[in-house]
C-alpha cells in the first residue's frame, strides 16, 4: 500500500454512505486490472506511487472543470479535515471547481468587491486577467502588466500591483490613471516587488525577493549584477525602446509604504529571507511573511520555506518575530507561497509539494501555528485569496489554471 493510500485512510471526514473498506477495495480492483493488462503482480503491489495522475482520491482521475462529473461525496474529497475544527470552516455541500485553464504561470489573485470580479497575474505572458462573477467570462484585464506578481485592492477599491519587470509598486486610480507608490529604497532600485497588502491607516507592505530577476518572469540583472555576472544574458531583448535595466542592488526584506510616500524598511533579509506572501491577522496585530527558497541571485542559504510571524506596534514597529511553521505535513514540505487570514485568524497558505502528489494546494493552520486541513489540487499552488459577493470563496492560481472552493468562513481584510 502506497503512502497516498494510507493518508487516506487517516482522513477523518468522508461521506458515510462510502466506506474506507469501499474505498480500499477499488483501489485494490484497479490494481488488479493494472496486472491482468499486464504490468504484474509484483510491480503493481512495490513500484512507489506515480507522480500522474495528480489525484489521489478518484480514477479515472477527476475533472476538476465545470463540465466534470459532479462529486459523489457529501464532502469533497480533496478537502481533508486534519483535525475536527476544520469542519467549521469547510463547506460540506461544494466543490472544488477549475474556473480557467491556459496561462504560464498564475498568481497574484486579489477580489474586487466593487467590479465583482476576480484579477489574477500570468507572468510569463505579461499579462492580467480577469474572471467575472456574473457569468464566469474570462478575459484579459491588462496587457501588457510589466510581469505583474502579486495584486491586491486597497480600502479604497484601488488595485495594488506588484511589477517585475519595473521593480516597483503601482497603484491604478479610480480615475484611470497609474501613480508609482515605490521603485527603491534610499536610492537603490528594489529588487522585484512579489505580493503586498494594505493597512487601514493608508500604508501598503510589500515584499521584495528575487525572483522577478528571472527570463521567465521578468528580466535579469543589466551586466555584472548577481543574476547576470557574466553578462551573457540581454535584458533588453523583447523590451520597449529606451527600456534601461538596473542590477540587482539590495537584500530581501520587507517594506512599509508610509501615506506620506516614504519607504520604510521592516523585516530584513536577516530576519526573513527571500520573503514571498504576507498578511495581517483580522485585527492587524500580527504581520505573516512567507520565506521560499533561494533566489536567483543570493549570496546567502536564502529562504527555506517557512512562514514567520511578528507583532505589529501601534508605532508600526514589528517585534517578537518567530517561526510560524517549517510547512512539513506527512514528512512532506510543503512549500508556502500566498498567504491570507480568515476573520477568525486561522492562516490559509498556497502550497508548493512539487512531485508530492497529493500534498499540493492550501494547508490551513491555526493561530497557535495547528494544522487544520487541507486542499488538494492536481497542480502546484502559487498563490489564494478570498472573494465573491459575501467573501467566502476561496480562489486559488495554481500554476496553469484558476480554481475555487466555497468555504464556510470569510477572508479577513480586503482582498
Amino acid at each position: 500500500m502506497t503512502r497516498q493510500q494510507r493518508n487516506n485512510q487517516k482522513e477523518p471526514r468522508r461521506d458515510p454512505n462510502v466506506s474506507r473498506r469501499t474505498l480500499v477495495q477499488g483501489l485494490a480492483a484497479s490494481a488488479a486490472a493494472a496486472a491482468v493488462a499486464g504490468i504484474g503482480s509484483a510491480l503493481a503491489q512495490n513500484a512507489p506511487a506515480p507522480v500522474g495522475p495528480p489525484t489521489t482520491i478518484t480514477s479515472p482521475p477527476r475533472d476538476f472543470s465545470p463540465r466534470g462529473a459532479p462529486t459523489t461525496y457529501f464532502w469533497d474529497p480533496d478537502i481533508i479535515a486534519v483535525d475536527p475544527s476544520f469542519n467549521d470552516l469547510a463547506q460540506p455541500n461544494t466543490s472544488i471547481k477549475r474556473l480557467f485553464t491556459g496561462v504560464l504561470w498564475a498568481e497574484g489573485p486579489a477580489w474586487s468587491s466593487q467590479g465583482r470580479y476576480l484579477l489574477w497575474s500570468d507572468i510569463p505572458n505579461n499579462r492580467q486577467m480577469r474572471w467575472s462573477e456574473d457569468d464566469g467570462h474570462v478575459s484579459v484585464f491588462r496587457m501588457p502588466s510589466n510581469y505583474s506578481n502579486g495584486n491586491s485592492f486597497d480600502f479604497q477599491g484601488r488595485q495594488l500591483s506588484c511589477e517585475h519587470l519595473t521593480r516597483r509598486v503601482t497603484r491604478y486610480e479610480n480615475d484611470g490613471t497609474a501613480t508609482v507608490l515605490a521603485d527603491n529604497y534610499q536610492g537603490k532600485r528594489l529588487n522585484s516587488p512579489n505580493d503586498i497588502v494594505a493597512h487601514p491607516d493608508g500604508s501598503y507592505w510589500f515584499t521584495d525577493p528575487p525572483y522577478g530577476s528571472q527570463l521567465y518572469e521578468g528580466e535579469p540583472d543589466a551586466a555584472g549584477g548577481p543574476v547576470n555576472p557574466a553578462g551573457k544574458l540581454n535584458p533588453r531583448i523583447g523590451q520597449p525602446a529606451g527600456f534601461v535595466p538596473f542590477k540587482r542592488e539590495l537584500p530581501t526584506n520587507c517594506y512599509r509604504i508610509d501615506p506620506s510616500g516614504r519607504v520604510d524598511l521592516v523585516v530584513s533579509e536577516d530576519q526573513v529571507p527571500d520573503p514571498n506572501g504576507l498578511c495581517f491577522s483580522p485585527d492587524y496585530k500580527k504581520l505573516y511573511v512567507v520565506s521560499t527558497g533561494k533566489g536567483p541571485g543570493d549570496s546567502g542559504p536564502g529562504g527555506k520555506g517557512d512562514v514567520f510571524v511578528f507583532d505589529v506596534g501601534a508605532d508600526n514597529k514589528l517585534s517578537n518575530g518567530k517561526r510560524f511553521s517549517d510547512f512539513t505535513i506527512d514528512g512532506v514540505k510543503c512549500g508556502p507561497d500566498g498567504i491570507r487570514c480568515d476573520v477568525n485568524g486561522n492562516v490559509w497558505c498556497a502550497s508548493n509539494a512539487g512531485r508530492a502528489v497529493g500534498y499540493s494546494g492550501v494547508t490551513v493552520w491555526s493561530p497557535e501555528g495547528k494544522l487544520l486541513g487541507r486542499i488538494r489540487l492536481p497542480e502546484v499552488c502559487g498563490n489564494i485569496t478570498f472573494g465573491g459577493p459575501k467573501r467566502n470563496r476561496l480562489f486559488m492560481a495554481a500554476s496553469q489554471s484558476l480554481y475555487a472552493v466555497y468555504t464556510a468562513t470569510q477572508g479577513a481584510g480586503p482582498a
